[in-house]
């Protein structure tokens, strides 16, 4: 989440001028959460695909349990996708509440 919140403090001006002209708080949202959500669900892809190749090619080591459980596989999923979600969304909140006046004197 730093790492997300230090992207988002450096758009800030950029946030504050789109607030002036007019930009409502919750397209600036959605703009910065699409923009940081898709490496995440790109990386989240990979990261699954991955896991069920490797599994496949693991699966004499794993005599007791299915490495392919889709409900495993699903909760992890949603897990990491919600996490992501979380970390883009509070910082992009927090960068709505700047006060574009103190942006334009600024920039």
């Amino acid at each position: 989440m730093a790492s997300m919140s230090y992207a988002v403090s450096l758009r800030v001006n950029e946030l504050g001028v789109r607030i002036a002209l007019g930009a409502a708080p919750r397209d600036l949202v959605w703009l910065v959460v699409r923009e940081a959500m898709m490496p995440a669900l790109i990386g989240t892809a990979l990261g699954l695909t991955i896991a069920v190749a490797l599994a496949h090619a693991l699966r004499a080591q794993f005599s007791v349990i299915n490495p392919t459980d889709p409900l495993t596989l699903a909760t992890v999923t949603l897990v990491l996708i919600g996490i992501a979600l979380i970390a883009c969304y509070l910082p992009a909140r927090r960068a709505t509440k700047v006060d574009p006046i103190i942006t334009l004197r600024a920039g």
